[in-house]
């Protein structure tokens, strides 16, 4: 599906943009939350966090590797027009 052969290049472009877009969520998520300590009360304890980091995490990583063939997908279908 990707153009390369299985195994040839390493890990498949979508998984690892997967991967990566969920390791944006978590980051991401984690930062916005040790910033809203720093201005105000914390909310979540550090471990609280790490767990709600990692399900916002697996949540953009799923989203893009559902999303990511659709998107490419119109993207074509814009560009043949």
């Amino acid at each position: 599906m990707s153009g390369y052969p299985s195994g040839a290049m390493g890990i498949d472009p979508r998984a690892k943009s997967a991967f990566l877009w969920g390791l944006v969520g978590f980051l991401s998520f984690l930062v916005l939350v040790q910033g809203y300590a720093l201005l105000a009360e914390p909310i979540v304890t550090i471990a609280q966090a790490l767990v709600l980091g990692l399900l916002v995490g697996l949540g953009s990583g799923v989203g893009a590797s559902l999303l990511e063939p659709r998107l490419a997908a119109r993207a074509a279908n814009r560009a043949k027009e």
